[in-house]
């Protein structure tokens, strides 16, 4: 499931190298937090993944995400800090990276892909794939 979200991460990213490895990175991701069954099957696990984000400090810039107005940016350090470290080793080794390089690469990806999943300002309802696909 996480190479097909992945893939279609990549897509509404853009496509290409950097797109499509953030894609990766951060289908892993959500995968890795709101795929667990914790969330029932089928849940939205973006909602997971920025109450995670929100609990490690970055209420503000997720908010800024979901919102309308403009993307905060986040640092590869902040969002290291905000993840449990299991999960972004799990991430990172997926990706073949180091945790540090995920981070930095979900630190580029994750306001882009979070302003494109909430185009109404809020966390939709409904499975992620179907979100996406409805984005694309």
């Amino acid at each position: 499931m996480s190479n097909e979200l992945g893939d279609l991460l990549g897509g509404l990213l853009g496509g290409g190298t950097g797109g499509g490895k953030g894609g990766n990175l951060l289908g892993a991701l959500l995968t890795s937090l709101g795929g667990a069954g914790t969330h029932g099957a089928g849940s939205n696990p973006l909602g997971a993944l920025l109450d995670t984000l929100k609990e490690g400090g970055l209420g503000e810039k997720t908010d800024s995400w979901v919102g309308k107005g403009a993307n905060q940016e986040v640092s590869g350090p902040e969002v290291a800090q905000a993840l449990p470290y299991q999960a972004l080793d799990h991430v990172a080794q997926q990706a073949g990276v180091s945790p540090e390089e995920a981070a930095d690469e979900l630190a580029r990806t994750l306001p882009q892909a979070v302003d494109k999943l909430t185009p109404a300002g809020e966390v939709p309802e409904g499975s992620l794939e179907d979100l996406i696909r409805q984005q694309s």
